[in-house]
């Protein structure tokens, strides 16, 4: 099939305005006939249902968590990027574009990332009307400060909280909505399939998690807002709950999935401390503004920090990247963490060589005192105090790259819809914005802007143009679905081997983080391969979960999604084998400059990698969308 994008013609800072202005509309009276399903309620989800009941469309939204506010956007600490130009350093909705596309190196598709830059700064003012309690300057204005890959001052923040902040501020437009009736909730409910009729996405199976009711919820249109799958390691930032479930199921329904393997690994993150963990802790990125990232420069060198001088100290991205120092991007910053960590020159328990570098606050405490210093990061020290039962305030942090956001998602066209008519995926679930990598700061931009900004206007677009039959849970492919849906359950059920869930998913965390993590080459990822087939098929042979489908059962809801990360982890090793490339966060070791630096290959893997599923036991199909570049030039990235 052909990937159409359907970008508007004209030039790049037009499009998104004629786009709108030519888009088929619904008549009022016609939107409260339209019923859209919204599955998910963090930052993208909660937008966009408050935004199309606003409008007048009947929306239904689930969640799998008992609120709203418990979305895994809360986690999202720093801050949220805007080209407000308020410090008049000299930031435009362009740099902002330049510096999204650069900082994916050049794997995004460019007139996307303009229409997020060009909406940011209505975010800013949407989120300000609605109370959202951005810090601000002396003068009054909002603050703003630095994130990687930038030189500008664009991220708008509420101290350490911004992303609950913003969450806030969207599910009380949400609630809002809810108690007018135009928005119907649905908590602690999990999609666990979508029904596509005609192929037009018409619905959904969930499973309510409490009682374990497996229903279908018919509508016009489905909106898949379920974030991202870096979970498919086991250890990484993402809450217990975030899964692939939502969107693998769509992709084994018929929607293309887009650059798997394009996964971020976070260089701000509390190390591990042992095989009890199941989970790691996010430092904001923003604690690079005034932290100085450092080792010894001595291998094996045991220590305390406080003994050793300046002058045996590695400022090893300050060294590497001058123009950029603490600010480099992501994943240059983690790559060259685990590189000096991989030298013997780690710090932390164990001694030399262990896998920990120093964010050190010790200058800008001196510069600018211990209470400026508070007052812009108290709550994330209070949250490392608590956590390492190490005060920031007299011993520099230690820090260590995780897994943490996913580019990839669901293929999506300039509309946000998939290559399934009637199926939408936005935020974090869809590829579109962020390329190789993501900045600092965009999560949270991209998530309301599509929420609250570009779904509302496109999915009209759909609906006043699609011929949609009446249908209801009781059509036969509504039964069909959920009949598949409920022999699911029952093999898992039935599995009586001798592990858990938990026990399986940590082994297969482990070979995608050996094999397809930080760095990447060929043998390994045809090992892992190898290796995800044989756990696989132990897992259904072996897997115990226990209990019963009626009623109650995290076992069961964990079995599940880690079935499909099974799944889903031989597709994102394939495709991670299939780019013969370094670009962004996917570093394969056999294509690097001779410092060490991603080496992209243009010619040959210019383009998106849109994968179709083929079947149970066949490899996916690969489709292309070529990636044009009209307003910007492709050149080596650099940040020295």
């Amino acid at each position: 099939m052909e990937l159409r994008s359907h970008i508007p013609a004209g030039p790049l800072e037009a499009k998104w305005e004629r786009h709108r202005s030519e888009i088929k509309l619904v008549n009022p009276a016609n939107k409260l006939k339209r019923h859209i399903l919204v599955v998910g309620s963090g930052l993208a989800g909660a937008s966009a249902a408050a935004s199309l009941a606003e409008l007048g469309y009947q929306v239904s939204c689930f969640c799998f968590q008992d609120s709203a506010r418990r979305a895994h956007s809360i986690s999202a600490q720093g801050g949220i990027n805007a080209a407000k130009n308020y410090q008049n350093d000299g930031d435009s909705v362009f740099r902002l574009f330049y510096d999204t596309i650069k900082g994916g190196d050049f794997r995004a598709r460019e007139a996307n990332v303009y229409r997020l830059a060009d909406v940011s700064a209505r975010i800013i003012d949407q989120c300000t009307a609605q109370g959202v309690p951005f810090a601000r300057e002396y003068g009054g204005l909002l603050a703003n400060r630095s994130f990687g890959g930038v030189q500008v001052s664009r991220t708008f923040y509420a101290r350490g909280q911004t992303g609950q902040q913003l969450l806030l501020g969207a599910y009380q437009a949400l609630s809002r909505q809810i108690g007018s009736g135009n928005v119907r909730m649905d908590p602690r409910a999990e999609m666990l399939d979508l029904v596509v009729i005609d192929g037009q996405a018409r619905g959904i199976i969930v499973r309510d998690l409490v009682t374990g009711a497996v229903s279908a919820h018919a509508g016009d249109a489905v909106v898949l807002a379920t974030g991202g799958y870096s979970n498919v390691y086991y250890l990484s930032t993402n809450a217990k709950g975030c899964n692939v479930t939502a969107i693998w199921r769509a992709y084994k329904r018929g929607a293309k999935f887009a650059n798997p393997c394009f996964t971020q690994i976070h260089p701000t993150c509390i190390p591990q401390t042992g095989p009890h963990q199941s989970k790691l802790t996010l430092m904001s990125e923003s604690l690079r503004n005034d932290g100085r990232i450092w080792v010894p420069k001595k291998k094996g060198d045991t220590r305390p920090p406080h003994q050793i001088p300046e002058e045996e100290r590695d400022y090893y991205l300050e060294r590497l990247y001058p123009s950029y120092g603490n600010l480099a991007p992501r994943d240059m910053a983690s790559r060259r963490a685990k590189q000096v960590c991989d030298e013997g020159r780690g710090v932390g328990p164990g001694g030399g060589g262990g896998h920990g570098v120093y964010l050190d606050f010790r200058d800008a405490i001196a510069r600018l005192g211990r209470r400026a210093i508070a007052e812009r990061y108290g709550n994330l020290f209070e949250m490392y105090q608590r956590i390492t039962g190490e005060d920031p305030f007299q011993v520099p942090m230690r820090i260590y790259p995780a897994p943490h956001y996913t580019m990839g998602g669901l293929w999506v066209d300039y509309n946000l819809m998939t290559t399934i008519d009637g199926l939408y995926a936005i935020g974090e679930a869809n590829f579109s914005d962020h390329g190789a990598n993501r900045l600092g700061a965009s999560a949270l931009m991209q998530g309301l802007a599509d929420g609250y900004f570009i779904l509302p206007y496109t999915i009209g677009d759909y609906l006043a143009q699609a011929k949609l039959a009446k249908v209801d849970p009781e059509h036969p492919a509504f039964r069909q679905v959920q009949g598949e849906v409920g022999e699911r359950i029952r093999r898992l059920l039935a599995a009586s081997g001798r592990k858990t869930a938990d026990a399986f998913h940590r082994e297969i965390g482990r070979v995608m983080w050996d094999k397809c993590g930080m760095s990447r080459n060929a043998a390994g990822l045809k090992e892992a391969m190898g290796q995800i087939g044989a756990l696989r098929d132990e897992f259904w042979k072996d897997v115990y979960v226990g209990g019963r489908g009626e009623d109650l059962n995290q076992s069961l809801e964990h079995a599940g999604r880690v079935a499909d990360f099974f799944e889903f982890a031989e597709l994102m090793c394939h495709d991670a084998l299939h780019r013969e490339e370094s670009c962004g966060c996917h570093f394969r070791e056999e294509y690097q400059t001779p410092e060490g630096e991603a080496k992209r290959d243009d010619e040959r893997f210019g383009y998106v990698a849109a994968w179709e599923f083929a079947g149970v036991g066949k490899e996916p199909v690969l489709h292309k969308e070529p990636l044009a570049f009209e307003a910007v030039h492709l050149a080596q990235r650099s940040y020295k």
